[in-house]
């Protein structure tokens, strides 16, 4: 059985892989530039300062995933325009999308400098955190703009199944934030200690210069030409911008209910100490990896979703989508094996303090669990995203992370004095939710679509 369905689906795989790889790189850059703040920040800077990065980022990736949500909108269009040979649509869609994204960048940042700066004080969180919490927070504000940059040339070139060159532009991103993160943070040539702050920093001057390298590499490539005929910098248009934003602001909030689930709670972690929220933040530092990972495997669907939906080929829809689940799980079954075997060895790669490592490997156990529901619902959200179904999406994920998953979590966790542990039980049936509504709205569309 297995043998026929792999033959079955053996192009598919090979397909959406070629595609994936590259995205998967690409996305991973973002959680790596987290993942890169929390280990030199663990090692060079101690818990307190590891529970600020914390606390930050479960705030900022809430941020984080609005903006990156809002210029997903472009790529399905682009991957539907391409399958079409509607080339000249392209270019004009990018134009309206780089002017969406760069408002929409303010805005953010504007919401981190008059908003969670300053009630970072009022959410019951350790005095000395929230002291080195601040200035970190200030810096990954500012890296909004042009990380928005950034994504917008990237939505573009991945729509259009160019995948390759934003993966290297997030390879050396990450390899200079890491080497000026370790400058800063240490205080090496000179430089002061300067602790957390250093890491963000670094990330600034990271995302500044991936944002210049993308936007460079799409208007003077030979392979864009024809696309960015039509491109030009002022040019708006109602009727597109409203297109983009009818996909883009339900993807936002789609990625921003399950991360505020998440960003709720290590605050409600945080209210228990900053122990258990350094634990938490090693754990969900490396069920993000995977997460991305697994978000990268998505995007690869939705372009090829995106791509047959345009050239009306709804058998090889369904099947590239069937294909994409099956790589999903084969994934996700093999990190969540890694998440529980290792459990004691990897909590290592962020700090040495005993009391934090043996939190964290009691999470990583519940982690290597909700793996498979996690990669097999943002597969879901990627493939209806490709045929521009957003909205029934949108309110199953908040149904599964606000309505089940975080009263369940405040349930298990603080009235049961279960602590982080329940906490964590309530997101992975949150996930398990999402999962299965998802697989089943798929089924429903994509059946639909091939009859």
């Amino acid at each position: 059985m297995l043998t026929s369905l792999y033959k079955k689906y053996k192009p598919y795989y090979t397909d959406n892989l070629r595609l994936a790889l590259p995205i998967v790189v690409s996305q991973l850059g973002h959680t790596l530039a987290h993942l890169a703040d929390s280990v030199i920040v663990g090692h060079f800077a101690g818990t307190i300062q590891l529970a600020a990065v914390s606390l930050v980022n479960s705030l900022f990736m809430l941020i984080l995933v609005l903006g990156m949500g809002i210029a997903y909108g472009l790529t399905p269009l682009i991957a539907q325009e391409n399958g079409r040979k509607n080339y000249e649509e392209c270019g004009k869609l990018l134009s309206n999308s780089l002017i969406i994204n760069f408002c929409m960048s303010l805005l953010l940042y504007g919401f981190v400098h008059m908003g969670t700066l300053l009630i970072i004080d009022h959410i019951g969180q350790s005095p000395e955190v929230v002291a080195y919490a601040k200035p970190y927070l200030g810096y990954l504000g500012i890296s909004i703009v042009p990380l928005m940059i950034f994504q917008t040339f990237k939505q573009f070139a991945e729509g259009l199944g160019f995948t390759k060159q934003a993966m290297f532009v997030s390879i050396w991103g990450n390899v200079i934030n890491i080497v000026l993160g370790v400058i800063f943070v240490k205080g090496m040539f000179g430089i002061s200690p300067m602790g957390v702050k250093g890491v963000g920093l670094s990330t600034l001057i990271d995302r500044t210069i991936m944002a210049i390298v993308m936007c460079l590499y799409v208007l003077r490539s030979k392979h864009f030409k024809a696309y960015i005929e039509k491109f030009k910098i002022t040019f708006v248009d109602r009727v597109r911008s409203i297109k983009i934003i009818k996909i883009g602001a339900p993807v936002a909030l789609q990625y921003s209910f399950e991360i505020s689930a998440f960003s709720g709670a290590a605050i409600l972690i945080g209210t228990i100490g900053a122990v258990e929220q350094a634990a938490h933040q090693v754990a969900i530092n490396l069920a993000s990896v995977t997460y991305m990972m697994a978000s990268g495997i998505a995007s690869a669907a939705t372009i090829k979703t995106g791509n047959n939906f345009g050239k009306s080929n709804f058998k090889d829809l369904r099947h590239s989508a069937i294909a994409s689940y099956h790589v999903i799980i084969a994934f996700m079954s093999i990190t969540a094996l890694l998440f529980i075997f290792a459990n004691n060895l990897l909590p290592y790669l962020y700090t040495e303090d005993s009391a934090v490592i043996h939190i964290a490997a009691q999470l990583l156990i519940i982690a290597g669990f909700f793996q498979l529901f996690d990669g097999t619902q943002v597969v879901g959200l990627g493939v209806l995203r490709g045929i521009g179904d957003v909205n029934i999406p949108t309110l199953i994920t908040f149904i599964a992370y606000w309505i089940i998953g975080i009263p369940l979590g405040y349930f298990l966790g603080i009235n049961l004095h279960l602590g982080v542990n329940g906490i964590w039980y309530g997101l992975t049936f949150g996930l398990l939710t999402a999962s299965l509504l998802l697989f089943l709205r798929f089924q429903t569309r994509t059946k639909r679509l091939a009859s």
